[in-house]
């Protein structure tokens, strides 16, 4: 079966192509602005209530009762729901995640130390000490942001990894063995500028952590934007700067 699909091509140079531009321009930022100004009062509420508003939110958006019991993702959980994904998938993930820290193992930093006649110059790497990650787990699935996200902590050397991922329904096998296969033991059901806000600022179920990495919907993006990790900024839209940042170079 062909499926035929008829793609518009617009002329900047046109009259017409510049009022269908401006037209989507305009949209594009009403649409920005909503979703900031819903994400400015999710991060406020969640800085002011901690907790309590971050299970309201959980509750609004993702229809999940959640407390500090059951927030937390069990060990025991992820290894039994690993158990269950599919043989071809387990196969293809581990060949996905041999070839990322193949690649991100070159990456590493080095320190060094020079000698000049005015004194001695020195550059010392080292890792932040704790790093959030947010998983997509809504609407989408992406087990591949365990593993681009994870491994390059790994291998920087952060030392705590903590997980968000909303879990609509439950956690999915696939994301369970991407958590498993790289040894996540941080992880929570829960996702969206409410688990963001809660890494960016912490609860008293969700400790804070240095910096942000994952892709995400626009408002978890907005999220991360806007919300600064005590000193250190998050990182920027979803793209390939999710895997930066995860070590402090100092000269």
């Amino acid at each position: 079966m062909t499926i035929s699909v008829s793609i518009p091509i617009i002329d900047l140079a046109t009259p017409s192509g510049k009022r269908r531009f401006e037209a989507i321009r305009k949209a594009r930022s009403a649409r920005d602005a909503d979703a900031a100004c819903s994400v400015g009062k999710i991060i406020s509420d969640v800085i002011e209530k901690g907790d309590t508003a971050l299970f309201a939110y959980a509750r609004k958006f993702d229809k999940t009762a959640l407390n500090n019991r059951n927030v937390k993702i069990s060990d025991k959980e992820i290894k039994t729901l690993a158990r269950t994904a599919p043989a071809d998938f387990k196969k293809a993930l581990r060949t996905a995640a041999d070839r990322i820290v193949a690649y991100h193992s070159r990456q590493k930093g080095t320190a060094f130390s020079i000698a000049t006649p005015e004194g001695r110059l020195t550059q010392i790497v080292r890792p932040l000490f704790r790093v959030g990650v947010y998983v997509p787990g809504g609407h989408t699935l992406y087990p591949s942001s365990v593993l681009m996200n994870v491994i390059p902590a790994k291998i920087a050397g952060v030392t705590e990894i903590a997980v968000v991922t909303p879990a609509r329904g439950g956690l999915d096998p696939r994301i369970a063995f991407a958590l498993d296969l790289l040894g996540v033991r941080e992880a929570y059901r829960i996702g969206g500028p409410h688990a963001v806000a809660a890494l960016a600022f912490g609860t008293k179920s969700i400790r804070p952590v240095d910096k942000i990495v994952g892709p995400g919907c626009r408002f978890g993006q907005w999220g991360r934007e806007r919300g600064i990790c005590r000193e250190w900024k998050t990182s920027d839209c979803a793209s390939s700067s999710d895997l930066r940042g995860l070590c402090w170079v100092d000269m």
